[in-house]
């Protein structure tokens, strides 16, 4: 005979569906505790990029045309810096030495800004920083000028295609050294840049090597300028250029600080 009894399911009906809805906020918190966990890898990745390898900036002046325009965006490399040393013809991001930016009144940035900021993920607004071109290292001879012009760099005349079209070279007469551990910049729109030659008075024009942020190595924004940057091999593959020199008498001590053009 068959028994008409039915053996009840062990699991009421109800908590199924209870089951379920657990399982449902389980997977919605292991879920949000995933994109947690990708957003601080991120942000983690990103300050230590900024810190260690590459930051950005943006170009606030004409004192770098035509090779870089104001509002331009770009990229400093770090590391090759830490790693190679500063050189001759790289464009290169430093921190004020001390009196080449007017002061400047803070302005207030947005709690967003600053954080991303931080993070590395937009320039610094702070604008305490430089751009220019190294036109000599520590040991190095510069002078201005030579008879047609030129800037005299261990007593060869420059020739300096990067140099704003047109432009001339010879606002201010100088002859020096560059002292140990710094290097000499200037712009290449000569005529707009307040760069070493205003501050010769100052460690003979140098700015510090330890004032060195990094190199420039390319410019991403806007678009259509995308551009890498290096050294150019004119004029600074030269090996008569690389040959330091030193000059015959004590340099000039040249003009003090002062000029037109902005960084």
């Amino acid at each position: 005979m068959t028994d008409p009894t039915v053996t009840p399911s062990s699991t009421p009906a109800g908590d199924g569906a209870r089951h379920s809805r657990k399982s449902s906020s389980g997977s919605g918190w292991r879920f949000l505790r995933e994109i947690a966990i990708v957003l601080g890898t991120a942000i983690v990745l990103s300050i230590v990029v900024r810190t260690f390898l590459v930051q950005a900036f943006y170009v606030p002046s004409q004192s770098m045309e035509n090779t870089l325009l104001p509002s331009d965006r770009i990229l400093a490399s770090k590391i090759t810096t830490n790693l190679s040393g500063v050189h001759r013809g790289q464009i290169v991001v430093f921190a004020d030495p001390g009196g080449w930016l007017p002061a400047r009144v803070p302005t207030p940035t947005s709690p967003l800004r600053s954080a991303l900021e931080f993070i590395g993920l937009v320039p610094s607004s702070k604008g305490d920083d430089l751009v220019k071109r190294v036109i000599g290292v520590a040991g190095d001879h510069v002078a201005c000028c030579s008879p047609d012009g030129r800037i005299l760099l261990n007593g060869v005349p420059l020739d300096e295609p990067y140099l704003k079209p047109g432009v001339s070279t010879d606002q201010v007469q100088f002859d020096i050294v560059v002292p140990a551990g710094s290097v000499f910049v200037m712009g290449d729109n000569r005529p707009e840049s307040a760069d070493s030659r205003y501050h010769l008075r100052d460690n003979s024009g140098g700015v510090p090597v330890d004032n060195v942020v990094g190199n420039v190595f390319v410019t991403v924004w806007p678009f259509d300028r995308f551009a890498w940057h290096s050294v150019p091999a004119v004029p600074f593959d030269n090996p008569a250029v690389q040959q330091q020199q030193q000059p015959s008498e004590q340099p000039a001590a040249g003009a003090g600080t002062g000029g037109t053009g902005g960084t």
